[in-house]
């Protein structure tokens, strides 16, 4: 299992993490983005899944870094 973990309130709302991964990832209606089927913790939202895919790719895109994959 993965770990995919979405710092919410550092994103800038710039999209790329949608755009490269629409699968786990969907712009807001707050502007931010939103990882799909997260549960949150303040602000931080985690999702467990089997394998990460393209979630990795979101994590590199992210010029915040407010992404994380961990395995």
């Amino acid at each position: 299992m993965a770990k995919v973990i979405h710092e919410k309130n550092l994103c800038v709302g710039c999209g790329a993490c949608a755009a490269v991964c629409p699968k786990y990832w969907e712009m807001g209606g707050d502007g931010k983005s939103h990882l799909k089927g997260s549960v949150a913790t303040g602000d931080t939202f985690v999702l467990m899944v089997e394998a990460p895919e393209c979630s990795k790719d979101a994590a590199n895109a992210c010029p915040v870094k407010c992404i994380k994959v961990e395995e």
